[in-house]
Order: C-alpha cells, then structure tokens, then sequence
C-alpha cells in the first residue's frame, strides 16, 4: 500500500485530526515504514501453526463484569473532544 498526501487527507477526514503542513512529509513516511513493517508479516509460513495457536495452555480467567461511571471523568475527556453530546462522543460517519 502506497502512502501519498490523498490517503494521508482520507485519514485526516476518517480521524478527524489535522497535521500541520510541515509535519506531512515526515507522517507519509512514518506511516509507510509501519505499512511496509506490517507487509512483512504476510511473508511469514504459517502452514505449520495450528489456527487455535495461544501462547500459553491455560484458560483465560474470568471477571465478572460490572460497570462503574465516574462523571468528572467523562467530562474531563469529553472536554477535549471536538464534539460531545450527552456524555457520548460525536463521530463522523465513516461507512461509505
């Protein structure tokens, strides 16, 4: 995958950030070593791993899940946020 300033725009738009100008040219290349870093990983044989491979035999243990709100946090991280309503992020629709 090529990175050039369209895609690098895309990506503006699809995260809502904005990259000064005169850091352009050094994020098109970051994000092409990352790219080419990843393409590496396509070359790896796998042929010979089990898809259920895991690193370690023993279950995952379990929590159980119970959800807890602190508002001054919320409202701390929402205050940099672009948009918020109602204690929720406002994002883009990125689904074309």
């Amino acid at each position: 995958m090529q990175i050039d300033e369209a895609l690098l725009q895309r990506l503006e738009k699809l995260s809502y950030l904005q990259i000064p100008q005169e850091h352009r040219v050094e994020m098109i290349s970051q994000l092409s070593e990352i790219v080419s870093f990843v393409d590496n990983l396509s070359e790896l044989n796998t042929d010979s791993v089990e898809a259920t491979f895991a690193m370690s035999d023993s279950a995952t243990r379990l929590r159980e899940d119970i959800g807890s709100v602190n508002r001054t946090i919320n409202d701390d991280i929402l205050a940099h946020a672009p948009h918020a309503q109602e204690h929720f992020f406002i994002v883009p629709k990125i689904i074309e």
